[in-house]
């Protein structure tokens, strides 16, 4: 199922000869096709991503030493409460800027263009800023019943949402206008690098490196970077987008974004309900082992990641442009260019599984087996490509939604089941069984409806 390009291929020994290569290579770079551009931003983003699990093993190593398993696995369960919940507070703009942007371009509408640019950054940033709200009334009212050593970590949770919502949303901007660096950069490295350069400092002085301290600079460095990215992407839209009146549209932009949403939050339930469930029946020494175990594995979600985040709004103009045809190509494309990376990676970061885990410490080598779990089903997603994008894209949000639902409550019900039978192999096999039935429930869904 490998790629290949029609008309172009050029199998002879001299193209594999340092100058055939280096012509290829170039070649590739002066291709204007819309797949070499989709290619050439996913590899950006790829090796962005790759870069950022770098940087947070060596982050997450180094905290997990400088904390103490104990601490550091408070840190991760609030941390993993900031990602899923984070992810959604700009109900669903992040996504709905890569559906607005290329069909108002398409349509020519530059009022409708630059009111979406500026009100839905607002509209992200006011929404995140009620659900922190919400988040810290819900702390307060429950902490008799939550564990003393959580409530302030899960505070400073709280403080991160408003900006999360806008990061969320200038991600999905400036990824649909091919700023892949930009998109991603400021949350991915710079918080982490900033991050971890805090607490180094705190351990270097013998100041505490609690989960109460790792959570605050997290909250910090989330607010700077964020407010650095909005600078950058205010001067970069001035270039590319002449100014003019605005059309804002909230109600047009909520009637696409909230079925998103809804299909992103049972999305992110199905990812973390692993962990938050393990913390209500494991200890926090057991949650950091599986989740080193998970978080090493997860540069193989990064290739989707990468491949969705460059071709989402292709999806869109060629749906508004009526092009059937191009679609369905470019999707199977798609597809070949998130497995067989996928699964290269897959196999090498299992060969070398065991080294990987024991930068944590030597007990988190217990969570070898785990690997293998997961990887099946990360796998089975692998093999579906961005389908649930595409779907998305073309208005099926319910449809997605309704599978998400599906396998999120297989895993959950597995987790409850297995867990306290089987510790974090129970969790990496509900895990891997609701990736598995997702998959399938997707690709049958994407299959029908290209076929209309």
């Amino acid at each position: 199922m490998a790629v290949v390009d029609s008309g172009r291929s050029d199998l002879s020994p001299s193209a594999f000869s340092p100058a055939g290569l280096v012509a290829r290579f170039k070649a590739l770079l002066a291709d204007p096709s819309d797949s070499r551009l989709a290619q050439l931003v996913a590899g950006k983003m790829f090796l962005l991503r790759v870069a950022s699990a770098l940087l947070a093993l060596v982050s997450q190593v180094l905290l997990a030493r400088w904390m103490g398993q104990f601490e550091f696995g408070i840190y991760i369960y609030v941390w993993t409460w900031v990602l899923m919940i984070g992810a959604i507070t700009d109900v669903g703009l992040s996504s709905g800027a890569r559906r607005f942007i290329p069909e108002y371009t398409e349509l020519k509408a530059p009022d409708r263009l630059r009111g979406f640019l500026t009100g839905s950054r607002w509209l992200a940033i006011a929404t995140a800023s009620a659900i922190g709200l919400m988040g810290a009334l819900t702390v307060t009212l429950l902490a008799p019943h939550l564990d003393r050593f959580a409530i302030v970590p899960l505070y400073f949770a709280c403080a991160t949402m408003p900006i999360y919502g806008l990061v969320q949303t200038q991600a999905g901007i400036a990824q649909s206008y091919d700023w892949p660096l930009l998109a991603l950069m400021p949350f991915y490295i710079w918080r982490q690098f900033l991050l971890t350069l805090f607490m180094g400092a705190l351990y270097l002085f013998a100041l505490p490196t609690d989960a109460v301290t790792a959570m605050a600079f997290a909250a910090v460095t989330t607010w700077l970077v964020t407010l650095g990215q909005t600078f950058v992407l205010n001067r970069r839209l001035k270039w590319k987008v002449a100014p003019g009146p605005k059309r804002y549209e909230p109600r047009v932009w909520f009637a696409t974004s909230l079925p998103i949403l809804m299909v992103e939050s049972f999305y992110l339930l199905l990812t973390y309900v692993d962990i938050l469930t393990l913390e209500h029946f494991r200890p926090p020494d057991e949650v950091a082992v599986y989740y080193a175990a998970a978080r090493i594995l997860a540069v193989v979600a990064f290739i989707y990641f990468a491949i969705a985040g460059a071709t989402t709004h292709r999806f869109t103009e060629y749906h508004v442009a009526g092009d059937r045809e191009r679609l369905k190509k470019f999707f199977g494309e798609t597809s070949r260019w998130t497995f067989w990376p996928s699964l290269a990676v897959c196999v090498l970061i299992l060969i070398f599984g065991r080294p990987l885990l024991s930068l944590f410490g030597g007990s988190f080598v217990s969570g070898y087996a785990v690997m293998f779990i997961l990887a099946i089903g990360m796998l089975a997603r692998a093999a579906v490509g961005p389908a649930e994008r595409l779907l998305n894209m073309l208005g099926e949000q319910r449809q997605c939604a309704a599978v998400y639902a599906i396998a999120f409550a297989v895993n959950l019900g597995l987790c409850i089941l297995l867990i306290p039978r089987m510790g974090i192999e129970g969790a990496a096999i509900a895990t891997a069984t609701a990736f598995v039935l997702e998959s399938i429930m997707l690709f049958t869904v994407t299959r029908r409806r290209l076929a209309r």
